[in-house]
């Protein structure tokens, strides 16, 4: 730490920092455009000028870009100086000459960095009186609009998307003073971190164009901080909704976790929780046909099966949360209780959850990934499955360039000094896969195969670095001086990580990827693993001890079941349209809570509709073990104010109270999480998570809107005239009423939505950081649940099958996409414009026996379906295997690690 002197108080400050940096740090206003946190400084604005002086003697001292110049200890600088106040009000009027003055139709007005920063100013009078600069706008896709009229040349957009997150679509054109930012040609942007362009732009060049269709100032909205269910990262999101409808996902900053950046796919694959046409409660008539029935007569019939069933199953789902499968569980019993996904799925997330308890290997947060030095990746495509690390991943790559930066004494934040050293010069990255990743541009070696060959590399990589792990024979001649080079630099690297998971549909090539951390971890590197489940709450489902959706099947076979009920799952996304159908139609009585018109919920005797996780509060626990609360923020529907959708933990609870006659009524949220920590051995800490729904601020709870959230009285006046009662929050710290504590300065880990005095755009996440960049003031939300240093599991010993390679046989891979895997955003109308069109992928040659033609289709059969999908070539792709994009309507996720077999060709 040093000493700054800052127009004539005293401050403590890391020498490390630049001027404009340390002044943010300690509280104090600097306007600025180029500089970001993450980015660093390039000094092209001129907005963020000082004076700095050389000693208490000096009277005049000398203009400095105060984002560009490091701090010395005793420095003496003044923000308020007369003449470097000028000299950013001439900036700011210089950089506005060309601006279009549009913000009452701008969508960024109200939290925008520029009008802030020209507020700041003091710039209030326009005296250009010419013709502007214009520029035409290009369409980049659905998700991102363009307007280039609105830009100031801050660079920021092409450095955060070339240099940060590694797009090559978006560039900068023009010079002088006819600068143009965007792409060579119309088209979409290619990058899955593009809505960042939004949020990264401190103007309004690059909007949301899906909050463009529900479109409301920040100041008409409630918002909550919550948790993105697209993915196991849990990456913290801010939702804005208004009158029943989600209007948009912003980042929300967690200084642990996703910091400053989303994937497009959180950020955008919302849409489905605004489905219009919403069933609400309904029940199957005589003839077959789904009819809409009142909540009571719902609640009585549910309340008439379950009574007179023999024996009544639940099936839970890994996308709801803790509490709505733990009330499954309460309602049915533990023996009873099954947990949605498959067999190989379900040995999966139970590996890994050991692991994580058991293990002794350190996993990483998704900020600390950005701090290991070697990465090996076996068997995952995590920029389609886990988009968010792999942004991590490049960050950690850049690791050794800033250690040679140093050397040549270059600050970590003059980032085009950093960037003009050697673009070689960065660290290992080694990718195992079966076919091209979007990480293959920074990696330092690929290797290309099966998913067996793939296990045996990484359990000799163990063998290798500690040569009492399972020994692998047979190992091909040309791999074993790769072997040798990955495991010695793994042994020479100081933190090392290992990535592996579930998306290779393989459970040994987990046990591998353990066994090189053990390995490592034995010889003193400090090393670390991430191991991807495949959904937002995989983990928490999997600490309920439930069994397998293969296990339910197994119990209807013998005639043991008559009554069901599903959770929020869709079972045709996991197992075949066949099996299902056989499950289900040897079930009499089929009870579903779900808010998504799934195949599964045509199949309901009984519907219930139920709150999404923008309608409702609870907690998911992500691929680390770190649990997490999301809050609501949509609190009722406009177009009927009667109807009250419940969250899926109150609606069980509500059957089980009043018909079921059990003496476990819960008043609110914090009960159930209660009764959850005292009754399971390893979510005891789960009431710590997030305050009780009884702390008050001042006495009073905080609020979800802005200071000048308006027109309360005609909200929903289009319904009725008469004043709605504001809706009471009994579950949350939160309230719904705007004339609520809204102030900054209260001590809490979850804030709704970035705002602080003076500072309305996302800008202002700067003043609730203990330093720029770093945690939040108050601790960043989440709390690990599993925290172990010493190992107490063995080697894995199970060593691979050989892959055999049998004509007109393949092994089903998957070609993982951003767009459409996952189970619920495929249900967003723009999703389903960007997702991929099915295919099944094949390498050429491995089919030369068949003489394919361009345009046809293919069928085969696996696992007794059989599929119609066109032809796509691929190179890449290992003999016997085929690709096919697991998660697709009408490919189940069951077919991943599966048979195809009996191919015809089919000419169109």
């Amino acid at each position: 730490m040093i000493t700054i002197f800052i127009d004539g108080n005293k401050y403590k400050i890391k020498k490390e920092k630049n001027i404009l940096e340390a002044c943010l740090s300690v509280g104090l206003d600097i306007p600025y455009f180029c500089w970001h946190p993450i980015l660093g400084s390039i000094g092209s604005c001129r907005q963020c000028a000082v004076k700095q002086y050389i000693n208490s003697k000096d009277t005049n001292g000398k203009l400095v870009m105060s984002c560009m110049t490091q701090v010395m200890n005793k420095s003496i600088i003044s923000i308020n100086d007369s003449e470097a106040k000028t000299f950013r009000k001439n900036i700011i009027e210089y950089l506005m000459i060309n601006h279009p003055h549009d913000c009452p139709i701008c969508e960024e007005a109200g939290q925008c960095h520029l009008q802030d920063m020209t507020i700041m100013n003091e710039h209030y009078k326009r005296r250009y009186r010419f013709k502007k600069r214009t520029h035409n706008n290009q369409n980049l896709g659905p998700f991102v609009s363009h307007n280039m009229n609105r830009c100031i040349t801050c660079y920021r957009c092409v450095r955060f998307y070339k240099e940060y997150a590694g797009g090559s679509d978006l560039n900068v054109y023009g010079f002088h003073d006819n600068i143009y930012f965007g792409r060579l040609n119309d088209g979409n942007l290619e990058n899955e971190f593009s809505g960042n362009l939004i949020e990264i732009c401190p103007t309004g060049v690059f909007g949301d164009k899906i909050n463009s269709k529900n479109y409301n100032r920040k100041w008409d909205m409630q918002f909550s901080p919550s948790i993105c269910h697209q993915c196991s990262v849990g990456c913290n999101i801010s939702l804005g909704g208004r009158q029943g409808v989600l209007k948009k996902i912003e980042n929300r900053y967690n200084g642990t976790i996703n910091h400053y950046f989303l994937c497009d796919r959180g950020r955008f694959g919302y849409e489905y929780v605004n489905i219009k046409n919403k069933f609400i409660y309904s029940k199957k008539n005589k003839k077959n046909v789904l009819i809409e029935i009142k909540k009571n007569e719902a609640i009585k019939k549910a309340r008439n099966i379950l009574k007179f069933s023999k024996r009544t199953i639940g099936i839970g789902s890994p996308r709801a949360s803790i509490e709505s499968n733990f009330s499954l569980l309460e309602l049915v019993g533990y023996k009873n209780f099954f947990s949605g996904i498959i067999e190989n799925e379900h040995q999966q997330t139970n590996l890994i959850l050991n692991i994580l308890k058991k293990g002794g290997i350190h996993t990483p947060s998704l900020r600390e990934i950005e701090s290991y030095d070697t990465i090996l990746i076996l068997g995952e495509d995590i920029t389609q499955t886990s988009p968010r690390i792999s942004l991590a991943v490049r960050q950690a790559m850049k690791n050794k360039l800033i250690k040679e930066s140093k050397k040549n004494n270059i600050p970590i934040w003059d980032s085009n000094s950093i960037e003009n050293l050697k673009k070689d010069n960065k660290n290992f990255l080694f990718i195992t896969n079966t076919y091209k990743t979007k990480l293959d541009d920074i990696s330092s070696w690929n290797y290309y195969s099966s998913i067996e060959d793939q296990i045996k590399f990484g359990f000799s990589i163990a063998n290798h670095i500690n040569n009492s792990s399972p020994y692998i024979k047979n190992t091909k001649n040309y791999l074993i001086n790769k072997i040798n080079y990955i495991s010695n630099i793994l042994l020479k690297s100081k933190k090392p990580l290992i990535i592996s998971g579930m998306n290779s549909g393989n459970i040994s090539i987990i046990k591998s990827a353990y066994n090189i951390a053990r390995s490592l971890k034995i010889n003193g590197n400090n090393v670390g693993i991430v191991l991807l489940v495949n959904y937002v709450n995989s983990l928490g489902l999997a600490l309920l001890k439930g069994k397998s959706l293969d296990k339910a099947v197994f119990l209807s076979k013998n005639k043991k079941i008559d009554s069901l009920v599903i959770l929020e799952n869709d079972l045709y996304y996991h197992q075949t349209k066949s099996y299902i159908n056989n499950f289900l139609s040897k079930i009499k009585n089929i009870i579903i809570l779900d808010h998504l018109k799934t195949k599964t919920y045509k199949k309901g005797t009984l519907n219930f509709s139920v709150a999404n996780f923008a309608e409702s509060s609870g907690t998911v626990i992500n691929y680390e073990g770190r649990a997490q609360r999301f809050f609501k923020c949509l609190d009722y529907y406009p177009y009927n104010k009667k109807i009250k959708i419940l969250e899926s933990w109150k609606l069980l609870n509500l059957i089980n109270i009043n018909f079921l006659k059990k003496n476990n009524f819960y008043k609110n949220l914090d009960e159930i999480i209660n009764k959850i920590s005292s009754n399971i051995k390893n979510l005891k800490k789960l009431k710590n998570v997030s305050l009780s729904s009884n702390i008050l601020f001042n006495g009073q709870k905080l609020s979800r809107s802005p200071n000048r959230y308006s027109g309360i009285s005609s909200m929903y006046s289009t319904y009725n005239i008469n004043e709605p009662k504001t809706s009471q929050d009994k579950d949350t710290i939160f309230s719904f009423s705007p004339d609520i504590n809204n102030s900054p300065e209260i001590i809490r880990k979850e804030i709704p939505f970035a705002w602080y005095p003076g500072w309305n755009s996302n800008q202002s996440w700067n003043k609730f950081q203990k330093e720029i960049g770093g945690h939040l003031k108050h601790g960043d939300p989440g709390l690990i649940l599993f925290k172990n240093k010493n190992i107490k599991l063995n080697w894995f010993n199970k060593t691979p099958i050989k892959f055999f390679y049998k004509k007109n046989q393949y092994n089903i891979i998957s070609f993982w996409s951003l767009f459409g895997n996952d189970e619920t955003s495929r249900y967003s109308s723009t999703i389903q414009k960007v997702m991929i069109k099915s295919y099944v992928y094949i390498n050429k040659n491995d089919f030369s026996w068949m003489k394919l033609k361009k345009n046809s289709l293919l069928s085969f059969y696996c696992l007794g379906e059989k599929i119609y999908l066109p032809i796509k070539f691929n190179k890449k792709i290992n003999i016997g295997h085929i690709g096919l994009s697991i998660g697709f309507p009408n490919i189940p996720k069951v077919f991943l690690g599966s048979i195809a077999k009996n191919f015809l060709e089919i000419n169109i």
